[in-house]
Parts: structure tokens; sequence; C-alpha cells
């Protein structure tokens, strides 16, 4: 027990340096409008599709109903789509508690999501599987049942697909199993198969990819604190022999569960850590928050240790432009000011996401003295003359502060958001903006005047 508070001593000393802009970097944890876990990364085009599980808000223990997307060009700033799925898309499953560990796949033109669920009458996962016409769903269930029936460790889907077209589905908690999928992705051919060599500390969340003729097959390792490790196989089907480490186990994050892609020439790691859920409270939570690092494959294709996840992040692959439409889910950071009293450690949910017919997603703050972090927004030579932005309000007094640098940076640009008649009535507001040049954070400060007003922001724009 001492060397678990002395470590959430030195979290949250990471935690209080990590809230100071860094430009063109992430921090980490890359999403902090939701808590989120499993990451599963899908890349499509210039875009990394990042679909998660989700904790609620007043999880204890594990509580998961649906599953969230968010989207990013470069690696630092994210775009939150909100519920891709929930459990509602599986009619047959248990639907209050067991929105596992999920998987997209692109094939055919379509994207196929596999998810482990629970059903009646049985403490063992089934593997359901559903299917879209578009990454953003909706997805829906083609079958009317399971794909994996009941069976003990059903956990963690995790697809690859071959050079010679044959997909495989893996999963499993302890143990590894895997089966051959059909074309169709959404039947299997053969039976299943439990690969009993599995690789050294092998626990759960496996996730197989296939580089340089190789087949790669990263975990979450030992248990627990579970750190990451990884196995390569020249079979799709093992045997898998251990590498090593990815990361090593923490007592910072009792969980974990990798995913790995390359993007724009760079190689990633996503996992998981706590590290919100220990800047608001000294209690384990199952509230846990998608993070991500890059690394570089030695010559011979294996992967070093790699620290703890750091606060930092990774660097940004390319600015952003202010001078397109700009969604105000799209964010790097989001926290609120340290100034009130119900904010006792270093970081508390500064604004929330939500969904609107009109609108779609948009952002709302949940307290005063909210900001959103921009990272790596290229002002050009010129700079902007003005700011618009879109929002909506029931009431008067709303204020959003555009400022350069920091929460306590050049103030450019200052929004007084009307009462525009309900929280769902949207109207574009446009003001001057100060010159600005260069790659600078955009800070929106909401309500510094320490007056909560509820008002949504669904983009921006400078002009």
């Amino acid at each position: 027990m001492p060397t678990f508070i002395n470590a959430r001593a030195a979290l949250l000393a990471l935690v209080a340096c990590g809230f100071t802009s860094a430009s063109a970097f992430a921090a980490n944890p890359i999403i902090q409008t939701s808590f989120t876990a499993d990451p599963a990364p899908l890349v499509i085009g210039d875009t990394v599709f990042l679909y998660t599980t989700h904790d609620e808000d007043d999880a204890l223990e594990f509580k998961m109903l649906d599953w969230k997307l968010y989207t990013s060009k470069d690696m630092v700033n994210w775009t939150d789509h909100g519920t891709v799925a929930d459990l509602s898309i599986f009619p047959w499953a248990n639907q209050h508690n067991d929105a596992w560990a999920p998987q997209v796949i692109a094939r055919n033109g379509k994207y196929y999501l596999y998810a482990p669920v629970t059903v009646a009458g049985s403490p063992r996962n089934v593997i359901g599987v559903a299917v879209s016409d578009s990454p953003y769903g909706p997805f829906k269930d083609p079958l009317g049942r399971p794909l994996i029936g009941r069976g003990e460790g059903n956990f963690d889907p995790t697809v690859l697909i071959d050079d010679d077209g044959q997909a495989y589905l893996y999963w499993g908690n302890p143990h590894l199993s895997y089966v051959k999928l059909n074309r169709d992705m959404v039947s299997y051919a053969g039976e299943i198969t439990r690969i009993d060599a599995k690789p050294r500390n092998y626990q759960e969340g496996p996730w197989v990819y296939k580089r340089n003729g190789k087949y790669y097959l990263a975990y979450a390792s030992t248990c627990c604190s579970e750190g990451l490790g990884y196995a390569i196989s020249d079979s799709p089907t093992g045997p898998f022999e251990f590498k090593g480490q990815i990361m090593d186990p923490s007592p910072l994050s009792t969980g974990n569960h990798p995913g790995i892609i390359d993007f724009k020439g760079k190689s990633y790691v996503f996992g998981l850590n706590y590290r919100l859920n220990w800047a608001q409270t000294p209690l384990h939570h199952e509230r846990r928050s998608v993070t991500v690092a890059d690394f570089t494959y030695r010559p011979d294709g294996t992967i070093p240790t790699l620290p703890f996840w750091n606060t930092t992040g990774v660097q940004q692959m390319a600015p952003l432009s202010p001078y397109g439409r700009v969604e105000g889910e799209t964010i790097a950071w989001e926290s609120r000011l340290k100034r009130d009293r119900d904010m006792p450690f270093d970081w508390a949910p500064g604004v929330r996401s939500a969904r609107d017919a009109q609108a779609g997603m948009y952002i709302t703050p949940v307290a005063a003295r909210a900001y959103v972090q921009v990272a790596g927004v290229d002002f050009g030579r010129k700079g902007p003359k003005t700011f618009k932005v879109s929002v909506a309000s029931a009431a008067p007094g709303g204020k959003i502060e555009v400022r350069i640098g920091s929460t306590e940076g050049t103030l450019i640009a200052t929004v007084e958001v009307p009462a525009t008649g309900a929280a769902s009535a949207w109207r574009t507001v446009t003001v001057p903006s100060a010159n600005v040049t260069g790659t600078q954070d955009v800070y929106l400060v909401l309500n510094a005047h320490g007056r909560h007003v509820p008002f949504g922001i669904d983009y921006w724009q400078f002009e």
C-alpha cells in the first residue's frame, strides 16, 4: 500500500505539470470528455478512427453500456463522435452493464464491430458482430444471435485479415483462442481452437496484426497490475514466441489493453491508465482513460520497452487550420481552472459532449472557468480578422474568451453568448479577432468570470 500511495503522489505531480501548454504535442490521456478504455484504433485514409469502451462517470466497478468513437488526423486533437453503438444493437444480450472491449475492421466496403457481451442465464460471455456501411455507424446485428457462443473467457475479440484474404478472429482471458472467419465476416468455418502454448505473461486483451511477414500478438500481460507484452510468430495460428514487454506493469494502472497501428509513417501503441480517476479521488474506481505513445521498431522487428504512459503525449503530425470549420468537440485537452472549492485535485471535467438533432455533436461547460485546448493551430503569416462560433443557450450571461498559448495567454477574441431562446436554438456569432500569426495552441475559456451558464458550442472558425 505505501508503494501505491507514493506512486499516486508522483502521478499527481505529473498531472499538475502536464496541464501547461506544450505546442504541437498531445496530452495523455487523449480523451477527457468521457472515461474510456480498451482502445481499438483503425486507420482509414488520413484519419485514425478510435473505438473505445466507456466507463460511466459513477462507475465503481466495471459499468459499461456503450461504445464510443473518436477521430484524429494529427494524433493530438481528437473529435468526439459520441456513442457509435450500444447494447441495444444486440437485443438478445443483457442490457445493463456489459459492453466490453470491441474491435472494428473494414472489409468489402463494410465495417464489422466485434464485441463481447453477456446473455441471460449465464455469467459467461459471448461475442457478437454488428455491421455498418460507414465507420461512423449505425451498426446493426445481421445474425440475431451471438457469433461465438458461451464460453469461459470469451473477452476482447481482435481480427486479422491475412494477405491471402483469410480472416481470423482471436479472443480470450486468460486463454487465447481463434477461429477462421468466412469472407462474409459474420460466420466461421472449422472448429474453435485454443492456442495452448500461449506466450509468457499473457493475460487478456489480444491485439493481432501482421508486419513484414511476421504475425504480432500484443496483449495485456500479468495481473494485476497489467503491463503490455508481445509475441511474434511465423504463422497466424502460432506458436507465438514471447519477445518482451512493450510497457512494464505499474500500480498506477491496474488494467491495460493494447491497440497498435502505423499512421503517416510512425508507429503508435494505445493503451489505458487511471490518470483522470487519480486526479479526482484517492480511491480506485474503474474509470479509465485511453492513452497513446509512439515507438520505433528495432531493425529485427522487435519493439523496445517504453516508459509508463507520459503526460506529454505524442507529437502532432500536421497543424490544424483555423480557417475551416472546427467542431467544438475537437479537443486536445479539457479541464477547468483550479479556482473552485469543489476541485480539490488537479483535473476536473470542464466540458462534456452531447448530441443534438440539429447540430449533431457539440460541447457544453459543466462548471465555470472550463476550458478547451486545441493544439497546433496554424494561423499562417497574415492572421485572422474575425472569429465566429455557433452557440445555443437558454439563458444569457455565457462568455467565451479565446486565448493563445495558455488559459492565461493573450486574449484575441471575446464572445458574449446571447440567449438564443433554447438550448437547441443555434445561432452564429461573429466578433473581431486580434491579429495572430504562426502556429499556436488555442484555448477557449468558458465563463471565466465565474458564473456557470450552460451553453452549447457546435463549431468555431477564424476568418
